[in-house]
C-alpha cells in the first residue's frame, strides 16, 4: 500500500489509479470495514489525526479532484466521508521534508520505468507539492516509512 503525500498531479496514469485504489482500501481499515492491513504503517498518520475517517475522506477527494482534471471517472460514491460543503476540511496532518524527498525519489524511480516523459518534466521543474491535506514540516523520514 502506498499512500502518497505528493501532491496527486506529481503520479502517472497507473500511480494515479494504484493511490485511488489503495486509499479506498485504507478508508475500509480505518471504517472498521475490514480485517486485513490493519497494521500497515501507512495508517499511522491518519490514525493520528482527530477524525481518521475524514482525514482519509480529504486525501480521497483530493485523489479524485485529480483524476476529474485528468478527465477520469473515479466514483466519488465510495468516499465515506461526504463532500464538506461548508464544514471546515479534516485538520491538515504533518509530513516531514525528508518523508517528501523519499517519497519524490521513490516515485522518480518508479516514472523513469513506466512514464520517462512524465519523469523528464518533474526533473526539468523539481519543484514537489504536497497533497492538499498534507502539511509540510522539517525532519527526516517519517519513523512509520519502510524501505
Amino acid at each position: 500500500m502506498r499512500i502518497w503525500s505528493l501532491h496527486p498531479r506529481h503520479l502517472d496514469r497507473q500511480g494515479l489509479t494504484a493511490c485511488w485504489r489503495e486509499a479506498l482500501l485504507a478508508q475500509a481499515v480505518l471504517a472498521g470495514r475490514t480485517r486485513g492491513y490493519r497494521n500497515h504503517s501507512q495508517l499511522v498518520r491518519f490514525r493520528a489525526a482527530p477524525d481518521p475517517v475524514a482525514a482519509i475522506g480529504d486525501y480521497l477527494w483530493g485523489v479524485a479532484a485529480e483524476a476529474s482534471d485528468r478527465a477520469y471517472s473515479f466514483d466519488r460514491a465510495r468516499i465515506v466521508d461526504p463532500p464538506r460543503d461548508g464544514r471546515p476540511p479534516a485538520p491538515k496532518v504533518s509530513v516531514s521534508e525528508g518523508q517528501l524527498a523519499f517519497e519524490r525519489d521513490h516515485l522518480l524511480a518508479k516514472l523513469r520505468v513506466r512514464s520517462p516523459e512524465r519523469a523528464a518534466a518533474w526533473e526539468a521543474d523539481p519543484t514537489v507539492q504536497v497533497h492538499p491535506l498534507f502539511t509540510t514540516v522539517p525532519g527526516p523520514r517519517e519513523a512509520w516509512e519502510k524501505g
